[in-house]
């Protein structure tokens, strides 16, 4: 009787735990080679927020981690268009949200060890105010 129970106890309780995992296909992220990747992931580009500006012909990406060197094209220049809405000085830098390519820069070439070429523009908003405290010095 007590190897009845308890069978029936374990019989129970396998069937009562819920086995919900779906496969990457009922999820909606295999792509279409067969990885388990969606395909923004898989289209080699990266997501950056950062800090942006753009200021004599040179484009500067700031984020949390790195400061990137922005290819100056087309997209760029769409890309500082949005921004120049949310400036007050020139020297301003905007938070945006981007999707880009990393690439080395080149060896005979100054700057960072990084340039982003912008891809896909995803949000620009208004920077907060204590964001952007500059020390102005001039002549009173």
């Amino acid at each position: 009787m007590k190897k009845a129970i308890l069978l029936a106890l374990l019989v129970s309780t396998f069937l009562s735990c819920k086995n919900d995992s779906k496969t990457n296909e009922e999820k909606g992220v295999l792509s279409e080679d067969g990885s388990s990747k969606t395909a923004k992931q898989s289209d080699g580009l990266t997501l950056l927020k950062g800090d942006f500006i753009y200021f004599a012909d040179a484009a500067v990406l700031q984020t949390h981690r790195e400061v990137y060197g922005v290819v100056v094209d087309e997209k760029m220049h769409e890309l500082d268009k949005q921004v120049q809405q949310y400036k007050n000085e020139v020297t301003d830098m905007v938070p945006v949200e981007i999707r880009g390519k990393i690439i080395p820069k080149p060896e005979n070439e100054e700057g960072w060890p990084y340039r982003v070429e912008v891809k896909e523009i995803l949000n620009v908003s208004k920077p907060k105010p204590q964001d952007n405290e500059v020390i102005k010095v001039g002549k009173e």
